[in-house]
């Protein structure tokens, strides 16, 4: 049998202020009316999918800072205030980033919305009418499309198309909030119902390793540049870990099973602190096992089994994603129509149990459970529609969870040592290595040394250097398209500065640069 598990991976960077509870961006409330609730509920239509979403704690703790009204959220306030208000600034904030969503397969099919974007494209002037229209566009098209054909109140403002009133733009907003609302109780309902595994990631998604020692991104790739500041702080990693632990039984009444770590990256420095925490499973990308093995050649018949690393502490876990079939449908099905592409999948999956002559396999599949979707017509619901029906139909796959599969099937081949690395091409060179990203380990650095040195530093002053730990920031550093992530980074480290009362260094006043 073809036992199938897929895990979708919901993330968010920490884009709140802790000073002013102010956020500049707002794709936790976005992607949350786009992504998160839906992804959960389309399990109500196929009784027969078993799936497992992964949740980043500090993605849920802004979910609830939106429910509770605990942040500022800018591109809120400029949409929910009337348009014959807004000043010229204001206009030209909303003319910038207001059409910040796929054009392809959202704005264009939009009569209105594409009017707009051309009118803007060719430089017209747009009158009161169109600064309203424009607000609510943004902010309605990018819920849900089943939101949008289901909750009435929606539905008729899709269907009027334009020339919308301030009543239709508080009916949008108020939708996004009341969508908000029911996130999280859904992941919890759907794993009660046993039809959903919910795992979980480090507190604000760091990069464990990296914070065990950066030094250690030279075992996965020797030729990495490293920063001239080491970065050395095990129990950072720790305290990520356990964290993420206590807000998930606050939230689930229990704790979790599963481990994500962040871009699944993994060595064997952390195990220890996993195995502690009561973890039993994790999931990282097949390189890190091949690379494990000191296998040259791809090996399937390793690849879809689950393995157990045994160490003082304890026992763990690991499952290694198909990195293929998890990419097929992340970043290449969305250039395909969807019969075609679910077939495609489909055609695979007989194909390894033919390969497997009906013995008893685990393939996993691990993605992005956000981002791909704005990429495919209609949010991805009619290949995932699709896709979970054909899954449903076939008698030669068991959907499955990775703890329920541990249940009859316990891992029997062990990994001595794990090898260090991340699911980007089995290493960490997307999150250090570059000038840029070793520049901001460094800043990083120095922040930990600072908030070290202070005497009785608040629990507020070290939530911010949690934040800064962060994978995103890395990630981003050096390649980020707007500078938004750069300001951002600057922003935490300042507002840790003065969290500590100490002057901020003076480089945080521009771009990072090398």
């Amino acid at each position: 049998m073809l036992n199938l598990a897929i895990i979708y991976h919901m993330h968010q960077p920490y884009y709140k202020n802790l000073l002013s509870g102010e956020s500049d961006l707002p794709w936790v409330r976005l992607h949350g009316v786009k992504d998160y609730l839906d992804m959960v509920q389309l399990l109500d239509k196929f009784p027969k999918i078993k799936l497992t979403f992964n949740v980043v704690p500090s993605l849920f703790e802004q979910v609830e800072d939106y429910n509770q009204g605990r942040v500022k959220d800018k591109y809120f306030q400029l949409s929910k205030k009337p348009a014959d208000q807004l000043t010229s600034p204001e206009k030209g904030f909303i003319l910038q980033n207001f059409f910040s969503i796929n054009t392809d397969k959202v704005i264009a099919f939009s009569p209105r919305y594409w009017q707009l974007y051309f009118k803007r494209k060719s430089a017209q002037e747009f009158t009161l009418a169109d600064y309203l229209d424009l607000q609510v566009c943004f902010n309605l098209f990018w819920i849900d499309p089943s939101f949008r054909k289901n909750i009435p109140e929606l539905k008729k403002i899709v269907d009027k198309e334009r020339f919308f009133t301030e009543e239709d733009k508080q009916v949008v907003l108020n939708q996004q909030l009341e969508i908000l609302k029911r996130i999280i109780p859904a992941y919890k309902l759907a794993q009660n119902n046993q039809q959903a595994e919910i795992s979980v990631t480090p507190y604000y998604h760091p990069i464990l390793p990296l914070l065990y020692d950066t030094n250690i991104a030279k075992e996965a790739n020797k030729k990495t540049v490293l920063p001239k500041q080491e970065f050395n702080y095990p129990l950072d990693a720790k305290y990520q870990i356990d964290s993420a632990i206590e807000f998930y039984k606050q939230r689930f009444d229990h704790a979790p099973l599963g481990m994500w770590p962040s871009e699944e990256g993994v060595s064997e420095h952390i195990l220890p602190y996993i195995i502690e925490s009561g973890i039993k499973w994790i999931v990282t990308d097949e390189a890190i096992l091949f690379k494990s093995l000191k296998v040259k050649k791809r090996d399937t018949k390793l690849l879809y089994q689950p393995h157990l690393l045994e160490r003082k502490a304890g026992q763990l876990n690991i499952v290694f994603r198909d990195r293929n079939l998890s990419d097929l449908i992340g970043f290449v099905y969305h250039k395909m129509n969807e019969l075609d592409a679910v077939n495609n999948f489909m055609m695979h999956l007989e194909n390894i149990n033919k390969a497997f002559k009906g013995k008893d396999i685990l393939v996993t599949i691990a993605l992005d459970g956000e981002n791909a979707w704005e990429f495919y017509r209609n949010d991805g619901h009619d290949f995932l529609e699709l896709f979970y029906q054909r899954l449903s139909q076939a008698d030669f796959v068991k959907m499955t969870t990775v703890s329920d599969y541990l249940k009859t099937n316990p891992a029997k081949k062990e990994i001595e040592r794990l090898s260090a690395g991340s699911w980007i091409y089995g290493e960490f060179g997307k999150l250090i290595g570059n000038p840029h990203k070793t520049k901001a380990w460094e800043w990083l650095a120095q922040a930990r040394k600072a908030i070290q040195e202070t005497n009785n530093p608040s629990d507020l002053a070290w939530k911010q250097m949690y934040i800064l730990e962060g994978s995103d920031w890395f990630w981003w550093a050096g390649e980020d398209p707007d500078g938004s992530f750069d300001r951002l980074f600057r922003l935490h480290l300042a507002n840790l500065y003065a969290l500590i009362n100490k002057k901020p260094p003076a480089y945080l006043a521009g771009p990072l640069t090398p």
